[in-house]
């Protein structure tokens, strides 16, 4: 199968994409429109010339890559099936033959022509067998003196217009973290290229032997912490890290933060409550980390599957 995937460079759209497209080929067309000059990401698409063989899929995620597929789309004569992993806009419409919706974004408004689904939050690459396989040498890359010490991975990222990491609030993580790595918890800290420098300062100051903050030089452990961890704390600022945790089958808490009023605000709002209340998948963190049972289906597994049904009915179709 021929898989495209059109998206930003930047990691929340890409992620998704490559997501997806890794449940359907080993080798997708990566396609990155943020490297293309202003002027080329409207109209002047590259991509409505291209010499490239003919996909059988394209899958895109942001708005931005919304003109990009309709010119991809005119070049083959329409033949692709296009997918889209997030509302797409207005002017998409006869675009997409598929758009996968998360629940928080449910009610926008639909285009005629384009099959909806929903999905829990958002696609990602992390897979429940790789988390499972890379536990054992994971804990022990981590626990080199008591593997068995419980782990927790606090996964925080920085303001993203819903919340902020005021000084209160990173008082609040520190006091957590401390609190945790006193209690017997192997505490591992993970901030993100959207944190505020004086968050990862403040944790750096911890001085406790169960505690370790990623300093963001060398390899990015997040992988390691993912597999090796107990329980996660994570802002509430990330939907997709809490996704991926979730694939862990493990308790995962959500950390409260500074809200910022306003209708971003209201849609991560309306995210969380979704998880703690409706679904039972996440917890509010207040302070203990109790174990507790769910189930969580992968939304790139059950999107793949979806793409692959309907391009055997295009194609029975044709």
């Amino acid at each position: 199968m021929r898989v495209w995937t059109v998206s930003e460079e930047k990691a929340g759209t890409l992620t998704q994409c490559l997501g997806v497209a890794a449940h359907l080929t080993d080798a997708p067309v990566v396609l990155k429109i943020g490297r293309l000059p202003r002027w080329r990401r409207g109209l002047f698409s590259p991509y409505r010339a291209t010499k490239r063989p003919e996909p059988d899929v394209i899958i895109s995620c942001g708005w931005f890559a919304e003109r990009h597929v309709a010119r991809i789309k005119e070049r083959f004569g329409g033949r692709p099936l296009t997918v889209h992993l997030q509302p797409p806009q207005p002017q998409s419409r006869a675009v997409y033959d598929l758009a996968f919706v998360s629940r928080h974004d449910w009610q926008q408004p639909r285009l005629d022509g384009t099959q909806y689904h929903e999905m829990i939050g958002v696609p990602h690459r992390v897979t429940r067998a790789g988390l499972q396989d890379r536990r054992p040498a994971a804990r022990a890359r981590l626990l080199p003196e008591d593997v068995g010490q419980p782990v927790v991975a606090m996964l925080l990222g920085g303001p993203n217009g819903a919340y902020d990491y005021d000084q209160g609030t990173i008082a609040d993580l520190r006091r957590s973290a401390e609190t945790l790595a006193d209690s017997g918890w192997k505490v591992f800290v993970s901030t993100s290229r959207r944190s505020r420098p004086e968050l990862l300062a403040t944790l750096l100051q911890i001085e406790n032997p169960n505690l370790h903050v990623w300093d963001r030089t060398g390899d990015n452990p997040y992988l390691d912490y993912l597999a090796a961890a107990d329980a996660f704390i994570i802002g509430k600022d990330t939907v997709t890290m809490h996704c991926e945790a979730l694939m862990s089958g493990k308790p995962v808490y959500s950390c409260d933060l500074k809200a910022i009023p306003g209708e971003r605000l209201e849609k991560f709002e309306w995210f969380h409550h979704d998880l703690q209340e409706t679904l039972r998948l996440t917890r509010r963190f207040t302070g203990s980390l109790n174990p507790y049972p769910y189930n969580y289906e992968a939304p790139a597994e059950m999107i793949a599957a979806t793409i692959r049904s309907s391009l055997r009915q295009l194609r029975q179709e044709r």
